[in-house]
């Protein structure tokens, strides 16, 4: 059975400047192998620093006609993308899958929760009104939303379609140019929709795409004409660029890793909690960062637990779910796992040396792992593992599996599974991260509510999209008129 379409040859990354596509003279490059068989499937550029300067120069020479652009004229040419993605769906979803080791419904389904945020981003024709008021005799005030000009986007491996579409609709709805730098790990979805973006008939220069690692992310941050940086991934890099953008007086909203708890209590519906605890931190092999990490067992909860145990030791890696990112994460959380072993907490479920589905042998294979009987203290219960490995602490009540949820350093999200409307509206109240789930074991947020959590997951104001995205990416200007003296003015006026 095939699980993925992996790309029929090898793919040569190419960046998008000025609306073509241009081939690197890059002189190093990096390999990019398909985490379900380990086969190199193309090869990416670390992008020179004057081919991006010319990347930016394109962007700026598109801003000023693109921010003069209505933004009834701008959200068409996202609504035909809309169109686009949703006709090549099932390629995208190949696509993301063959690089980033989803499954391809995972894949498709990251397509489609990106699509929600050009949805939102197609409403701010209608909602975007500005405003005007008569604030004394004779004097009116007036606002607009103005863009910040060229501004870029930093993405992870993990959803490599998804968190570029948190950015890019927004900002170029209100005005701005983009420039996307994708993960050297999964650069090939980013081809794609480059194809797809010429083709919706975007101006040339209005969306680009440069692609390598830490030195492309170190010039487009340092460029002094890209007056904004969105990013996502790990904590200590997310710190990183925050401060080296802050640093250069750019605006900057940088979201940072996880260690997600969910809570379950004895009165919570048994066939709910169950399935939503295995789906949330099996999906997307775990390697995401709204993924269960922790599970605080609130008193008698043996019951469920043992039945969640049965259906994660149930799953097998491969049309249930997908492969590690590389060979080296996986090193990574098999030595987590073993470590909590030698600590002595219990692999109740381990997903370990489980047989790699036929035919991709080659992969980064990793089975759910239950990881039960563990202390607060221990490295499986405090640090972000970023694979299908859950770890279980009991405690005695609420009030414990709370206090251990606010220790907590990372603030991404919590759930709480309960059929009780006061603990749910007690964990909500007194929950220390940016969202909360009850009965969800991902609780995110769609559209227009907005993406970010608080503490170490995320460093700037606001949040990556829905409201909060539109005041990232622009500026409020205000205008203040009179054109003449009223004859009953005042101090005021």
């Amino acid at each position: 059975m095939s699980l993925v379409e992996l790309p029929g040859s090898l793919v040569t990354v190419r960046n998008l400047v000025g609306g073509e596509w241009s081939s690197s003279a890059a002189a190093a490059w990096t390999e990019v192998k398909s985490p379900y068989t380990g086969a190199v499937i193309g090869k990416v550029p670390e992008t020179p620093l004057r081919e991006i300067d010319a990347a930016v120069k394109a962007a700026e020479a598109a801003f000023p006609l693109w921010r003069a652009t209505p933004i009834k004229e701008r959200t068409q040419y996202l609504f035909r993308l809309r169109e686009l993605m949703l006709e090549n769906l099932t390629a995208l979803g190949h696509r993301a899958a063959a690089e980033a080791g989803k499954t391809v419904d995972e894949a498709k389904a990251g397509v489609m929760k990106g699509i929600e945020v050009i949805e939102f981003a197609l409403s701010q024709q209608n909602l975007d009104k500005g405003g005007t008021l008569e604030v004394s005799r004779g004097v009116t005030c007036q606002q607009s939303r103005e863009p910040l000009g060229v501004v870029c986007g930093i993405t992870p491996f993990n959803f490599p379609a998804m968190v570029p579409l948190w950015m890019y609709p927004i900002a170029l709805a209100v005005g701005n140019c983009f420039i996307l730098k994708p993960s050297e790990k999964v650069p090939l979805t980013s081809q794609l929709i480059g194809e797809l973006i010429r083709e919706a008939g975007f101006p040339p220069g209005v969306f680009s795409i440069v692609n390598g690692g830490r030195p492309a992310v170190e010039a487009l941050i340092d460029h002094p004409a890209v007056k904004a940086v969105a990013f996502v991934g790990s904590t200590p890099v997310a710190k990183a660029v925050y401060q080296r953008a802050t640093a250069h007086g750019k605006r900057a909203l940088a979201l940072g890793g996880a260690k997600n708890h969910l809570i379950v209590v004895p009165d919570a519906d048994e066939a709910m909690t169950v399935r939503g605890v295995v789906d949330s931190f099996t999906g997307c092999a775990g390697q995401r960062c709204m993924a269960a990490s922790l599970l605080l067992a609130v008193g008698e909860v043996d019951v469920m637990l043992t039945k969640i145990k049965q259906a994660a030791a149930a799953m097998s890696p491969g049309a249930a779910m997908g492969a590690i990112i590389d060979k080296g994460a996986l090193a990574k959380i098999e030595g987590i796992i073993a470590r909590a072993e030698k600590a002595g907490a219990v692999i109740a479920v381990d997903g370990r040396g489980k047989p790699a589905p036929k035919g991709y042998e080659g992969g980064n294979w990793l089975g759910p792992t239950v990881i039960d009987f563990a202390k607060p203290e221990m490295e499986c219960a405090r640090t972000e593992i970023f694979g299908p490995v859950i770890t279980i602490v009991r405690v005695k009540s609420l009030t414990e599996a709370m206090a251990l949820e606010n220790a907590n350093e990372f603030g991404n999200a919590t759930s709480v599974f309960t059929t009780s409307g006061a603990v749910a509206r007690y964990v909500a109240t007194h929950a220390t991260n940016g969202m909360v789930g009850v009965n969800i074991g991902v609780p995110v947020p769609r559209e227009p509510f907005s993406f970010g959590g608080t503490k170490e997951s995320k460093f700037g104001q606001g949040d990556i999209t829905g409201e909060s995205a539109l005041e990232f990416w622009s500026n409020l200007k205000k205008v203040t008129i009179k054109w003449g003296q009223a004859v009953d003015h005042n101090w005021m006026s």
